[in-house]
């Protein structure tokens, strides 16, 4: 956050699956309200655990941010705007325009105990309405 506050030149590739996997699937800073996990085996409740955050809307307060942008892969067509997100990102940083971040919302099947194509149905369904998709900035 600091480091975007300042207008740092370097790109943040930020993957939110809502969960941190490498850990065993614990509850992540973007777990949905009601996702559960196992350090919230019931689901995430906002009274003890607080809300997703939202690190675009979160940056995208702040001035110096050169460029902003969540995407997606769960079509061909979002994976071809996410080559081009992160195309945009390093070209921002490349120019010397400031600090950039493109964020991922991604799924992950095995610590959301789905298979792949139930996973791209959740999102569908409840991670895209909480995280949309586009850019935020672009300078």
């Amino acid at each position: 956050m600091s480091a975007a506050n300042r207008g740092e030149n370097f790109t943040v590739i930020f993957v939110n699956n809502g969960t941190y996997g490498m850990t065993g699937g614990q509850m992540a800073p973007t777990t949905l309200v009601g996702q559960k996990a196992t350090t919230a085996p019931f689901g995430r409740d906002p009274s003890q655990h607080g809300y997703p955050l939202h690190m675009c809307e979160l940056l995208s307060d702040l001035a110096a941010p050169a460029y902003l942008a969540r995407v997606t892969c769960t079509t061909p067509a979002n994976v071809m705007k996410t080559k081009a997100a992160i195309r945009k990102a390093f070209e921002t940083q490349m120019a010397g325009k400031g600090f950039s971040l493109v964020e991922v919302v991604s799924n992950c099947p095995t610590n959301w105990g789905m298979s792949p194509l139930e996973t791209i149905n959740y999102m569908n369904e409840y991670t895209l309405k909480e995280f949309p998709l586009g850019e935020y900035r672009a300078k």
